[in-house]
C-alpha cells in the first residue's frame, strides 16, 4: 500500500502519539513542549493505520530541529516502517529547507533511525551526548 504524510493534527496528540510514547516506555512530551502545541509535524499512514510521527523546531536562525520522532510500535511491516520513517525524515528536510532554513539538528540514540538520518543526507557530529533539559 502506498503511504501517505500529513501535518499533524490537533487530535494525534491525544489519540495516537501519547500511546506510542507509552508503548515505547517514554513519557510523552507535555503538548505545550512540542512545536505549535503537538501540530508542528507530520505523521505517516499506510491507509488508515499510522506508523509513524515526527517533528520539526523552527528557530530564529537557519537552524531546525527535527525531534521526538515516534512509531506504531504494534505496526508489523518492517520494510513499510523504515521506508515511512525515511519518508518522514525526508519530509521534515525539504520543509525546512522551503523555510529558508540552512541547517537541521537532530539528537537521536536509536540505530536504525540514525541510519534513516543518514540515507537522508545527515552526517555525524558527535557520538556521545546528555539530554539536558530545565523546566522554569
Amino acid at each position: 500500500m502506498k503511504l501517505n504524510i500529513i501535518p499533524l493534527r490537533d487530535k494525534d496528540y491525544e489519540d495516537i502519539l501519547c500511546g506510542w510514547w507509552k508503548d515505547w516506555r517514554w513519557t510523552p512530551p507535555s503538548k505545550d513542549f512540542l512545536p505549535e502545541d503537538g501540530k508542528g509535524g507530520f505523521i505517516v499512514y499506510d491507509g488508515e493505520h499510522p506508523i509513524c510521527a515526527g517533528f520539526m523546531y523552527v528557530t530564529n536562525s537557519k537552524a531546525a530541529w527535527c525531534d521526538w520522532i515516534i512509531s506504531n510500535r504494534h505496526y508489523r511491516d518492517k520494510q513499510n516502517r523504515r521506508d515511512a520513517l525515511e519518508l518522514l525524515v525526508k519530509t521534515i528536510s525539504d520543509e525546512a529547507e522551503k523555510k529558508g532554513i540552512k541547517y537541521i539538528y537532530a539528537l537521536i540514540k536509536n540505530k536504525p533511525l540514525i541510519d534513516v538520518y543518514k540515507k537522508n543526507n545527515f552526517v555525524e557530529g558527535s557520538t556521545y551526548t546528555h539530554e539536558m533539559i530545565k523546566t522554569i
